[in-house]
């Protein structure tokens, strides 16, 4: 990639960062906000060095759920997609209730199933995978649905199997609605991790979090929000990396339309 097609792709978020950061900075020190409300970037920065091991001992904690919880959710999201393509029964009776399981907040789980499994990591992992489930299921399904039917109407022309339909016109064509899912998805597994430990834990950002807020340090619940922001970041730039891996003709496509 080019110095031109770099600046073109970065070059606007990077100065719209910089400007919110200024006006952050600028209402931290003029005095519109008392200072222990609103602290300046600077001193939200200072954290790091100060509580920087305590900090990456509670993230590797969330870390550990998140991951876990991702991998279980996208593992149940795919597995779930696929038996709903294949049995047009099982989709129309089973896609509502997926629908319908989205208008439950989160919030409102997470203290059933600390009750149920306790306060250990189980109940995280499990609150991580229902958040991650649904974009993973139903983007896949509507991957699986969208393919073309001519395609599938020629391989079975061609004597191909169900099983060869689907290794061969399904899943490719249904790789950008279930990386769009994924991403989704990832930004979800930390802040699902993140609400879980509110409400019951011994360790993990938001044990952290809590314990900071009630001793009114509001630069380290900044810290936390930047940890969680930077996590959810760098998951979603991991999972556009393995975008590119699994369907490298999207991308050579797309960058020759754009020059």
């Amino acid at each position: 990639m080019s110095l031109k097609q770099l600046a073109r792709k970065y070059l606007p978020a990077t100065i719209a960062l910089l400007a919110l950061l200024a006006l952050w900075q600028a209402l931290a020190t003029s005095g519109a906000v008392p200072s222990y409300m609103l602290p300046s970037p600077g001193d939200v920065l200072a954290v790091f060095p100060q509580d920087g091991a305590l900090l990456a001992h509670h993230t590797l904690v969330t870390l550990q759920e998140a991951a876990l919880g991702l991998a279980a959710g996208v593992a149940a999201g795919f597995a779930f997609a696929v038996l709903m393509d294949a049995f047009g029964t099982l989709r129309r009776a089973v896609y509502p209730l997926l629908v319908l399981s989205q208008t439950v907040p989160v919030v409102a789980i997470a203290p059933l199933l600390v009750l149920w499994l306790g306060y250990g990591i189980a109940p995280k992992v499990v609150l991580v995978a229902l958040a991650t489930f649904f974009p993973v299921a139903v983007g896949l399904l509507q991957g699986f649905q969208s393919v073309d039917p001519d395609e599938v109407s020629l391989m079975r022309s061609m004597g191909a199997g169900r099983w060869q339909v689907f290794r061969f016109v399904k899943i490719p064509g249904a790789l950008p609605e279930f990386f769009s899912g994924l991403r989704i998805a990832a930004a979800y597994a930390v802040v699902g991790a993140v609400i879980s430990e509110w409400l019951g834990g011994f360790s993990g950002l938001g044990v952290y979090m809590t314990r900071v807020q009630k001793a009114f340090a509001f630069d380290k619940m900044f810290a936390v929000i930047f940890v969680v922001s930077a996590i959810s970041l760098v998951l979603m730039l991991l999972v556009g990396l393995v975008e590119r891996r699994a369907m490298p003709w999207r991308h050579v496509h797309s960058e020759k339309e754009k020059r």
